[in-house]
């Protein structure tokens, strides 16, 4: 089936016992056995829970994967995957410009496990080589990265880890399976927070990891059941909700991304612009080649923490807060907020400036999100 109609309809068939188009909140905690080793195929909802498989077998047809599984949070998610591919002594490599919330995760937990990270700009491909080890075991890329936009090369990437038996992980939550399909360029592993654009709304908190691989799905799912870190059912119908609109979404998302982005290239208080669909941004062409359309993330350097704190106090109709990919248009400033876990020396190298502020594109009307802007720059 086409991309919409499996956004809508796959893993969602009616509702067995009353036809209910919708699949059902299954707010359950158990379920009846008729005796010893006969049930219906669920027996504790930590284990299985029908909303939250419909879920799972909707994200694995829209990334293309075999299996997916749905938890807590996007983090949750990432830390089941770090205990799925890594152990004690081995290796991994992360994109240096990654979300703060990743990098706080592998370095100041994951690491003291006896596992080491390298970070590098996996924007460049000869840097990912270098910095393999006979012991890299997982390859984790954000593309675009979080919040400088910066292109990765899935493909590239895949080719080179591969050589060495080394998985990738493709942070996808920036694009959505709408835009990117990770699977499709070799990555073994996708990853999002349900939170962003797959919900949509800024009411549910969650992750899903969606595997290529049958021995990585089937391992992944006793890790689920076992760390127990579940989505739940309610949080699952809220994704499945949100999924049904998200071709429609993200399509809004993209129009309005790309006209902003426009619009803050022209103003002169803007020193520096991160969006993918400029034609002068260095990974463009290679975006355009992996991705269906650049999206509603945009980046922006006013020069200063002070420039910034002025702006970011004039919006109005633009919410200042954390997360992103809402049909709201969020703004945050990552130096203080997404990224503040991350040292201030590392974050002046890679360009998260005081001055720096990160724009989600809503879905509003594309003139009052300029007009609020417009205002908040002081004409």
């Amino acid at each position: 089936m086409g991309f919409r109609t499996d956004a809508i309809h796959a893993g969602q068939e009616p509702d067995p016992t009353t036809g209910a188009v919708t699949i059902p909140i299954y707010q359950t905690s158990t379920y009846v056995q008729e005796g010893i080793g006969k049930h219906k195929g669920f027996e504790y909802a930590r284990t299985q829970n029908p909303t939250r498989a419909a879920l799972e077998k909707n994200m694995a047809v829209l990334e293309g994967g075999v299996a997916a599984y749905a938890f807590a949070s996007g983090m949750a998610a990432t830390t089941a995957l770090t205990q799925l591919l890594l152990k004690q002594g081995d290796h991994a490599i992360c994109s240096d410009n990654v979300y703060g919330g990743t990098f706080r995760l592998f370095d100041k937990i994951v690491r003291h496990y006896g596992v080491e990270f390298t970070y590098v700009n996996t924007s460049n491909p000869a840097s990912v080589e270098k910095a393999m080890k006979p012991n890299t075991r997982m390859a984790f890329i954000e593309t675009p990265t979080n919040p400088l936009m910066s292109i990765t090369d899935i493909r590239g990437i895949c080719e080179i880890a591969h050589r060495a038996d080394c998985r990738v992980v493709v942070d996808n939550t920036f694009t959505s399976p709408y835009f990117q399909r990770p699977i499709a360029f070799g990555a073994d592993i996708v990853v999002h927070s349900t939170t962003k654009y797959l919900n949509g709304h800024s009411d549910s908190v969650g992750g899903v990891a969606v595997l290529k691989r049958k021995d990585d799905a089937d391992r992944l799912q006793f890790i689920q059941n076992a760390a127990g870190a579940i989505l739940s059912p309610f949080d699952s119908w809220l994704v499945l909700r949100g999924i049904k609109t998200l071709p429609v979404r993200m399509e809004a998302h993209n129009a309005n991304g790309m006209a902003l982005a426009k619009y803050l290239a022209s103003k002169t208080q803007v020193r520096k612009i991160y969006y993918p669909g400029l034609p002068d941004h260095p990974g463009h062409e290679l975006a355009k080649k992996q991705m269906s359309g650049f999206g509603g993330m945009i980046a922006c350097d006013l020069g200063s923490l002070d420039a910034a704190t002025k702006f970011l106090s004039r919006v109005k109709l633009c919410s200042l807060g954390e997360s992103l990919g809402g049909v709201e248009t969020l703004i945050s400033h990552p130096a203080t907020m997404t990224h503040a876990s991350v040292p201030a020396d590392e974050r002046a190298r890679l360009g998260i400036t005081g001055g720096l502020f990160r724009l989600s594109a809503g879905i509003e009307d594309v003139e009052d999100i300029i007009a609020d802007l417009e205002s908040a720059f002081g004409n």
